[in-house]
């Protein structure tokens, strides 16, 4: 079993920079390319529940969050986010890494080198 679950976007380069961090500390991790198996709303649940970040961190604001039509007041709760992510998985932060029963996002790229090594 892996030491470390990284939720991963082969096209983000920070989120390859995680991968490369865990190598570089060898450790063990267990990808999870959440674009082509994404979270139902019980899996971004779960994944709330250890994240050390607030949980409207986990939803990106870039040109989806925005082509979708959404805003901030649509992701302010940890149930919005949920249904949102559940619904959108494109809209996720990542890298996110889980470790045991914490989660971070990895930006900035620093906080990962940080979390592996804890």
């Amino acid at each position: 079993m892996a030491d470390v679950t990284i939720f991963h976007n082969p096209r983000c380069s920070t989120s390859v920079a995680a991968l490369d961090a865990a190598a570089a500390a060898g450790v063990a991790v267990d990808v999870v390319q959440y674009l082509k198996t994404p979270l139902d709303a019980d899996g971004v649940r779960a994944l709330l529940a250890k994240l050390e970040d607030a949980p409207t961190d986990l939803v990106r604001r870039d040109p989806n969050f925005a082509r979708l039509g959404l805003t901030d007041a649509d992701v302010a709760t940890a149930e919005q986010v949920v249904e949102v992510l559940a619904s959108h998985p494109e809209v996720m932060q990542r890298p996110v890494l889980v470790k045991g029963d914490r989660a971070i996002i990895g930006r900035p790229k620093g906080r990962v080198p940080e979390f592996l090594a804890d």
